[in-house]
């Protein structure tokens, strides 16, 4: 038994590779997963309500916590001039990679230290990884909300009963744009933050 969690750099479970069915900008596709990643055998519940509440993508947009690439996928299919993808999972990335060539879509999937410095967004979406904890979370969304350009949009999908009233609260405290609510679905809230 290993104790891999999907924000874990190099999952020491077997790396055991499998094709699934999912629908991805209203098409149903094919994509490859593996264990230690979050949500392998399906499009979680959370980016399903994420991915029915933003609008069509603008400019140049970043998916904080990629996994195997359903967001950043979704936004590719959609028409996104440019895709940036990050996560700490190297077995994430290399999937979103192979899944982005599968699709016939340019995704730019890295590390987050890979990102250039001056790199800036029109759009961010993200299923942030709340279960790494408060402080890990804030660090995360520091590191990335100030990058909005201006006039730019997050949209960030978090569980009620996971904090998502309390993230709103921080975010709004911390100066980077109006912070609201632009849905609930199934226990979860779609926040937006506006530069």
């Amino acid at each position: 038994m290993t104790e891999d969690h999907y924000f874990t750099a190099r999952p020491a479970s077997a790396d055991e590779r499998r094709t699934i069915r999912v629908t991805l900008a209203g098409r149903d596709v094919e994509v490859e997963t593996a264990p230690g990643i979050f949500s392998p055998g399906h499009v979680d519940l959370g980016t399903q309500v994420l991915l029915r509440a933003v609008p069509e993508p603008r400019g140049a947009l970043l998916d904080i916590g990629s996994g195997w690439g359903p967001i950043a996928l979704e936004a590719a299919l959609r028409g996104a001039s440019s895709v940036t993808a990050v996560d700490v999972n190297e077995r994430a990335l290399d999937l979103l990679r192979r899944n982005a060539a599968r699709l016939g879509v340019a995704v730019d999937a890295c590390l987050p230290g890979e990102v250039p410095a001056d790199a800036t967004f029109d759009t961010i979406w993200s299923n942030p990884p709340i279960r790494i904890g408060k402080d890990a979370l804030h660090a995360l969304l520091a590191t990335w909300l100030p990058r909005l350009a201006p006039g730019g949009e997050a949209f960030l999908v978090v569980q009620k009963n996971l904090g998502a009233d309390s993230l709103a609260t921080w975010i709004a405290a911390q100066g980077w744009g109006a912070v609201e609510k632009i849905g609930s679905s199934k226990g979860f809230r779609v926040l937006r933050v506006s530069a």
